[in-house]
């Protein structure tokens, strides 16, 4: 379909319908730019609920579309495409996570957000990559934790916090991708750039970086930091909001270990939303994200403790 008459379609539906389109950071340039709101998983569902939109689409994957209907039951909300799911999330299952946290039975658990809704109902608290290290210090020491599904988050923050984590074996695919000798090579052609890396990525990856943090504290690092370039150990589609912010800065990908299309690390989950599909989802009112009611409501209590946390 023409790129034009997408987004007069999509524009129209939008107004026709009282919808609000959400775009997380990772997603292709197309669909940011006809996002009412650009951000982190988190940061966007709390963004839904200050609107008085009737329809959320959500630009993202699986569990950011369930977690914007936990925090938004009243409102009707849309995934572009049922697939997009979450290499993290899909390798903690409900079933595999309740016999895991059996073992651990007098422990604190702490999910990161990545995770389905089942997994939040089973959690203590959940926490962000941006507060994920508050969250942690929130719980006093004689309690014991879990933390999951991301081991490689979980082993940063027991470096930060000083506490001893009983981790899941899980991972983002995209911030394990990330090659170190690459890396090494690319810093070495641009000996005054800093790195910037996500705390999902691999301990050798953080012990390399100048700065370590979520997306948006990524975004903020390289917007108020002094230095001219930049490598970011992220996913690409970070770049694009990026670049129109700081445009004087150079931007470039941390390289990845696959020798693939850009040469750096894209969410193919995130990837799989379009205009096209965005339209459709307008015109149609699906897929839509349905949660049942214990399972919100089970699955928002460690969500509203995280937001009064933080």
């Amino acid at each position: 379909m023409d790129k034009n008459f997408l987004i007069q379609e999509i524009t129209r539906l939008k107004q026709e319908k009282n919808a609000v389109i959400l775009a997380h950071y990772y997603q292709d340039e197309d669909v940011q730019e006809i996002a009412d709101f650009i951000g982190d998983s988190l940061e966007l569902a709390k963004k839904a609920q200050n609107t008085n939109a009737d329809i959320i689409v959500f630009a993202g994957v699986h569990f950011m579309a369930e977690t914007a209907k936990i925090l938004n039951p009243d409102k009707k909300v849309l995934l572009p495409d049922w697939e997009a799911g979450c290499s993290l999330a899909d390798g903690c299952d409900p079933k595999d996570f309740s016999e895991f946290k059996k073992q651990y039975p007098d422990h604190v658990v702490v999910t990161y957000i990545n995770c389905s809704a089942e997994i939040k109902a089973m959690s203590d608290l959940v926490c962000t990559s941006a507060n994920a290290k508050k969250i942690i210090e929130s719980i006093s020491e004689e309690h014991k934790i879990i933390f999951a599904p991301d081991e490689n988050l979980g082993n940063y923050l027991q470096k930060e916090t000083k506490r001893d984590l009983v981790l899941w074996k899980g991972s983002c695919v995209v911030h394990e991708a990330f090659s170190l000798d690459k890396l090494i090579e690319l810093y070495n052609k641009n000996p005054t750039a800093k790195i910037a890396a996500h705390p999902e990525s691999e301990s050798h990856i953080l012990k390399a970086a100048h700065f370590i943090g979520s997306t948006s504290g990524i975004i903020n690092f390289i917007k108020t930091d002094p230095a001219a370039v930049y490598i970011v150990a992220t996913e690409a589609g970070i770049l694009h909001e990026l670049s129109k912010a700081v445009p004087n800065k150079t931007l470039i990908p941390a390289p990845s270990t696959e020798d693939n299309s850009c040469a750096c690390s894209e969410c193919a989950f995130m990837k799989m939303n379009t205009l096209e599909k965005l339209y459709l989802c307008l015109k149609n009112e699906s897929p839509e994200m349905l949660v049942t009611e214990e399972l919100r409501i089970e699955a928002l209590k460690p969500i509203e403790k995280m937001l009064q946390l933080s």
